[in-house]
């Protein structure tokens, strides 16, 4: 256990740290699972639009690396291509 002051400190300020990272690191996960699990490309375009903005915004905030967050986008990006645009949907 730690016995100077700032040694507590360090160890508080690391658990806050920690949880806010834990929260920020699962709707990072979460907002890319919702874009690869639909199937609809206005409903895709959406949500990818929101995963491409906590990522950028993790990248920021020091919570996952740059090349992470890229190799996440461009898995994200494909699968949004890969969708059929709307249009051809009504007309099959």
């Amino acid at each position: 256990m730690a016995t100077h002051k700032s040694a507590k400190k360090r160890i508080r300020t690391n658990e806050r740290k920690k949880e806010n990272n834990k929260t920020y690191t699962s709707k990072i996960k979460s907002s890319i699972k919702k874009v690869l699990a639909s199937e609809n490309r206005e409903e895709a375009e959406k949500l990818y639009k929101t995963a491409i903005k906590t990522l950028d915004k993790g990248t920021v905030k020091g919570v996952i690396k740059k090349n992470t967050a890229s190799r996440n986008k461009s898995q994200l990006t494909k699968h949004l291509n890969s969708l059929k645009p709307a249009e051809t949907e009504a007309k099959e």
